[in-house]
């Protein structure tokens, strides 16, 4: 098949950036943004490496980060499966880019921007949760804040179509395709309690 491989050619296609995608975006975290952002319990973190690009899902009970200051943002990396694919490409490279969505908002607002890794103790222990602190802080330079237009969110109905968490494979099932003993059924079930005295 034919493939674009112009930047100018793209642009033929598209033609004009709509002139709001472009005055929306600022360099540093307004107090809208700040108001957002704080109201958002779940983000996308993109990172790039030698292997290629990642993308990572980050969650909390609250606010899934903290705002340091206008051009700071703090996020703490809590227990998972240890595999800390974005914490290796940061380390390598710095570029970071944030997606952060609030359940019913149509709209999405990204960060991008550089990161470093730190296990600075004063900054763990402002993070402790039930007595656990993260392992890290993902501390992350804003370049640049904007929100992204409803459409997407809206195509696909995320908020408003219901539970469909029952049409796709569990991550049993996905196990038991690599693994044909695997136990997907008990994996399932369990997953939850297993899981509940290691979110944090």
């Amino acid at each position: 098949m034919p493939r674009v491989t112009a930047t100018e050619d793209l642009e033929a296609i598209y033609g004009d950036a709509i002139p709001t995608s472009l005055t929306k975006v600022v360099d540093r975290i307004t107090p809208l943004y700040r108001k957002w952002i704080e109201s958002s319990r779940f983000v996308v973190l993109s990172t790039v490496g030698p292997e290629g690009t990642d993308a990572s899902p980050r969650g909390d009970i609250g606010p899934v980060l903290r705002v340091a200051d206008q051009r700071t943002l703090l996020l703490p990396d809590w227990r998972g499966n240890n595999r800390i694919d974005s914490l290796r490409n940061i380390v390598r490279d710095p570029r970071v880019s944030l997606m952060f969505l609030v359940p019913g908002s149509n709209n999405v607002v990204r960060v991008n921007g550089s990161a470093f890794v730190t296990t600075d103790p004063g900054l763990l222990e402002r993070f402790e949760h039930n007595g656990k602190q993260p392992r890290s802080i993902v501390v992350v330079k804003v370049r640049e804040a904007y929100f992204q237009c409803a459409k997407a969110l809206m195509r696909s109905a995320l908020w408003t179509s219901g539970d469909t968490g029952s049409r796709v494979p569990t991550a049993g099932e996905f196990l038991k395709a690599v693994d044909e003993g695997f136990d997907a059924e008990s994996y399932d079930t369990g997953y939850e309690d297993h899981a509940r005295d290691k979110m944090w």
